[in-house]
């Protein structure tokens, strides 16, 4: 195995041509061209050629080739061949004749020297050389006979302009690697373009090409072919150490600009706090924070604690993990505004004037608005209050919020805590944690910047529990005014008042509410909105802002009174206005695409031009069910009010029974046998046939079965249906009911009165029968509501059978 090395560039004995002719001569060695021995050993190399221009130390294993280079020291001529091999021997004992190339290079052996069993000399290369026979190859040494091939001594004019281009670029490549010295400029001076043929080889053991890329231009004997072969190889080498000066010297310039940069920053920092310009990052936060608390009421334990938190922050060293950890409480703890309150607007006109501008109807809501701002006008000043507007999706209830912020002139922050598992978000993280943060209140009191704002508690029904806490317990020491006085943050530490803040909650249903947290609200209900309504709501607001935000003016675009009560009949009867405000920019998106193909044309909405745009009704004029056995009732959902036909049947006379079906849940069930255990045992008191239940298999149905329906308030409605039945009998036409029945007859008071007659009006029913505990709550509702509606309350059922037959 052998292994060679690069020329080091301060060798001064084999460095300069004159050096190693002197050492050439002075032992009378022959030089190239001269007595060429006919018979030498050879030893193969691997790393790359030797070139005849080369002069460079080889180091070889001392076994197997000691034997070689001791008989090539007892030689005349001193002298030896190496040839490259590209794949190293396993066993250089067991040598393939034919692994090694068509020429090598006879080299003159000088400073043989032995060391950790590793042979070194320094070859001077003379001549190529080509193996004739071999005369020894069983095992090292390996001796061969050899001859030289015969080169032109007289240059062409071509292979001097070769000389000249290749001389160029070994100059070119000088300046652009410093490894190439001022020796090796000297060493240049000896080749010139007579003697092309040492200046070639010279020129290609310069270059990094590969091992195999060198032995070709070896094996090329013809100077001109392999002149060819090593200038583009030279000129590769050129552009490649020509792009990495150019990277380097990039690097180097964004190195030294940041360099420069860091100290002049560095310099600047130093010069300022020599003339107390600055402070260092720790006087500067601790400045910072005193700056905040200017004009800040803090109380007595808040500012005992700040301070000694100061204290602590003044001692740390800036890079500890305390430090970060300190900074960020004090950070905290310092926004947030201590005794620092907004002034409320208490001008009732002004407060009335916005809640109009915003909303259309929700007279009651604005009602119980404004009593709250009049006692708060009153007595000066307005203490915090936690109101909770319910209510169906679409009607409302943030953008009331907010309208309830701007009335009083306070600051409005909303967040949702729907689907909230962690109490954490409401209470904070202990400041042990890594990443912990104060909860969303001091989050508001921070962004509002004053302790009285408004703050939204959005979707407070649909909170969640997990294992990480219970959002909805942890609310409730925020929601009660006696505690919130005092409310505590599990990050600060410190007790903050929030009894002047505003809280308003929304949420769609009550059943999802934990008791404890609902009995510390105030519960107002916003329940959905009649088409009349809902016209005024579409004229003021809705499609003025669907033009606003497709960029269409008022001239262009405009829609008819009859065409949005066609909309709302057909297309939206939910009891908000989410979906009209939907297709409403349905049809405003349809008419910009015809604006787009006429410009100047001006569009009118009308009742017939909905269908081409929205498609066919989604609803159409529900046919009250009437006949023998069907009775209308009336029920409340989360989406508002709705109509709810009950069907009774008898199916057969062979034995009696009773089926339900419908999608009842347990209170409806339970409803439903109530009525027909009344109905069955008091047949004969409302005129029918005492043995008509004895022998009738009865079916009770609820229409449309894929929807649940379950709840306290169709017991009324299902007697009757089974006692029209029973009396084979239709009930009176146009009449809906609603009412909880007991099985001794009584009529129970339901909830959500304000839904059903809403859902009457909206099916043109006009004759309602409620039970008389819900007389007050009918009582209370608006004048356009009651208008043209007969309504009968009855106290037990026989009041209900009286109106009916």
């Amino acid at each position: 195995m052998t292994d060679q090395q690069e020329f080091p560039e301060d060798t001064s004995e084999y460095a300069e041509t004159d050096n190693v002719e002197h050492h050439a001569t002075s032992k009378g060695l022959a030089l190239p061209g001269q007595n060429l021995p006919g018979k030498v050993y050879i030893i193969p190399i691997h790393n790359r050629p030797f070139f005849p221009a080369q002069v460079l130390p080889v180091i070889v294993n001392e076994e197997p080739w000691a034997e070689t280079l001791e008989l090539v020291s007892q030689s005349d001529h001193h002298s030896l061949a190496l040839f490259f091999m590209d794949t190293p021997q396993e066993d250089p004992r067991h040598f393939d004749t034919k692994a090694l190339p068509e020429y090598g290079t006879l080299v003159k052996v000088h400073h043989a020297s032995r060391e950790n069993g590793k042979l070194q000399f320094v070859a001077q290369g003379l001549t190529r050389v080509r193996i004739k026979t071999w005369l020894k190859h069983h095992r090292p040494p390996y001796l061969v006979e050899v001859e030289y091939p015969h080169q032109p001594t007289e240059p062409t004019d071509e292979v001097k302009a070769y000389g000249m281009a290749l001389i160029n670029a070994i100059k070119e490549l000088l300046p652009l690697n410093p490894l190439y010295s001022e020796e090796l400029k000297n060493y240049l001076n000896r080749f010139s373009p007579n003697d092309p043929s040492p200046l070639t080889d010279f020129a290609a053991a310069l270059t990094s090409a590969t091992g195999s890329e060198l032995q070709e231009v070896l094996d090329c004997v013809p100077m001109l072919k392999r002149m060819e072969k090593v200038l583009p190889m030279l000129r590769k080498e050129v552009e490649v150490a020509r792009l990495q000066k150019e990277i380097s010297a990039e690097v180097n310039r964004k190195i030294g600009e940041h360099q420069r940069e860091f100290f002049l920053k560095e310099q600047l920092k130093v010069i300022q706090q020599e003339l107390g310009l600055t402070k260092d990052d720790r006087s500067a936060d601790i400045e910072q924070f005193e700056q905040r608390l200017t004009g800040k009421v803090l109380p007595p334990q808040a500012q005992k604690r700040i301070e000694e938190e100061m204290n602590k922050l003044s001692i740390l060293e800036t890079g500890s993990p305390e430090y970060a950890v300190t900074r960020n409480y004090l950070d905290w703890a310092t926004s947030v505004p201590w005794g620092v309150y907004g002034e409320d607007n208490l001008n009732l006109k002004h407060a009335r004037k916005v809640l109009d501008k915003h909303h259309a109807g929700l007279d009651d809501i604005k009602d119980r608005i404004l009593e709250f701002l009049a006692v708060g006008a009153y007595k000066g000043e307005i203490s915090g209050s936690i109101v909770l507007l319910v209510g169906p999706p679409g009607v409302g209830k943030t953008s009331v919020g907010k309208s309830i912020a701007e009335s009083l002139g306070r600051p409005f922050y909303r967040f949702s805590v729907g689907g909230m598992r962690d109490e954490a978000e409401i209470k904070g993280h202990r400041r042990t944690y890594i990443g912990a943060q104060p909860g969303k209140l001091v989050h508001a009191l921070k962004d509002v910047e004053v302790m009285n704002p408004v703050i939204m508690l959005d979707e407070i029904d649909k909170m969640g529990q997990s294992y990480q806490g219970d959002p909805a317990s942890a609310l409730l020491e925020t929601l009660d005014p006696e505690q919130n006085v005092e409310f505590l943050d599990h990050y600060l530490d410190l007790r903050l008042d929030l009894s002047k803040v505003l809280f308003v909650c929304t949420a769609n249903t009550l059943d999802s509410i934990p008791g404890p947290l609902l009995d510390r609200m105030e519960v107002i209900r916003l329940s959905g909105y009649i088409t009349e309504e809902k016209v005024a709501i579409a004229k003021r607001h809705l499609w003025p802002k669907q033009l606003e935000k497709a960029g269409v003016s008022k001239g262009s675009l405009s829609i008819s009174d009859n065409a949005l009560k066609a909309l709302i009949d057909g297309y939206a009867r939910e009891a908000g206005v989410r979906q009209l405000e939907k297709n409403l920019g349905k049809l405003v998106r349809k008419a910009v695409m015809k604006l787009l193909d006429e410009p100047k044309a001006v569009i009118k909405l009308g009742p017939k031009d909905l269908e081409a745009s929205l498609g066919r009704p989604v609803f159409r004029n529900e046919q009250v069910l009437s006949g023998i056995g069907v009775i209308t009732g009336l029920a409340w959902t989360s989406m508002g009010g709705a109509t709810l036909p009950i069907e009774a049947t008898r199916i057969h006379t062979l034995n009696r029974g009773f089926k339900l079906t419908g999608q009842l849940g347990e209170v409806m069930k339970e409803s439903a046998e109530i009525a027909y255990s009344y109905v069955s045992s008091h047949l004969k008191q409302f005129g029918g046939d005492p043995t008509f239940f004895d022998e009738a298999f009865v079916h009770l149905h609820v229409p449309e079965g894929a929807t649940p329906k379950d709840g306290p308030s169709a017991g009324v409605t299902m007697a009757s249906a089974l006692l029209s039945l029973a009396r084979n009998q239709p009930p009176k036409k146009g009449v809906a009911m609603t009412g909880e029945l007991t099985l001794t007859g009584h009529v129970l008071p339901i909830g959500g009165v304000r839904e059903k007659v809403i859902a009457a009006r909206r099916q043109k029913i006009f004759e309602l029968i409620l039970p008389e505990p819900n007389r007050g709550s009918f009582e209370e509702l608006p004048e356009y509501l009651k208008e043209g509606i007969t309504v009968h309350f009855a106290k037990r059922f026989a009041d209900v059978a009286k109106i009916l037959f």
